[in-house]
């Protein structure tokens, strides 16, 4: 049964994509570190800036217009955020984008986004979201500090062992798909990577590719 406002999660390619955020405080340094984190090309606009951004911004691939918001401004960009401690500004703001058919955030108004901002846990290429759709993110947060500390750094070396093992069945000619990748993960490679035995756990997954292929 469908939840009432359920959100739909999507995760998006932002390399090279225009973003632009509206705002210069330490929220706003938040979402111009997670956009900078992805690739995005990143445009900020604010009529101050907090120290929080100006080291979020040193020596980094994004550019600053030090002014006040003008309509009109988010013109050409695939994604807006707007972080300024001005309610309705930031509505403003959203307003627009919803006509424009710009995806955007309000910094702490689920009301006025057309998407909402997961807490975030990354390790390597693994990427763990956590979101209460708005409604409680010092839940979403609490839940993300969770799982990140069971999520050490065995779990980067685990993913590039198998991702290295499923490059290697393609090359081969054989499905990635129909092979058995729990029976592994439920092996004792992860433990093994964990106290350093790595090369013991790349023998087992290799045995493994090759029972495969008997």
């Amino acid at each position: 049964m469908p939840v009432a406002g359920a959100q739909y999660p999507v995760n998006l390619i932002l390399a090279g994509k225009r973003c632009l955020v509206v705002g210069g405080g330490p929220v706003a340094a938040r979402k111009v570190a997670g956009l900078l984190a992805c690739d995005a090309d990143v445009h900020v606009i604010a009529a101050h800036l907090s120290p929080e951004l100006d080291a979020e911004l040193a020596g980094r691939k994004a550019s600053v217009d030090q002014r006040s918001y003008q309509s009109g401004d988010l013109a050409g960009y695939h994604l807006v955020i707007a972080a300024t401690d001005d309610h309705a500004l930031n509505r403003s703001i959203f307003a627009e984008a919803e006509a424009a058919g710009t995806w955007v955030n309000s910094a702490d108004d689920p009301a006025s986004c057309t998407f909402t901002l997961p807490s975030i846990v990354r390790r390597g290429s693994i990427m763990v979201t956590v979101s209460t759709g708005g409604r409680s993110p010092a839940l979403a947060a609490w839940l993300k500090h969770r799982i990140e500390a069971d999520l050490g750094p065995e779990f980067e070396v685990l993913v590039e062992m198998l991702s290295a093992a499923r490059e290697d069945m393609r090359a081969s000619g054989r499905s990635t798909e129909q092979a058995d990748w729990q029976s592994v993960l439920d092996s004792d490679m992860l433990e093994l990577i964990k106290t350093g035995r790595v090369s013991v756990a790349r023998e087992h997954l290799e045995s493994w590719l090759l029972s495969l292929s008997d």
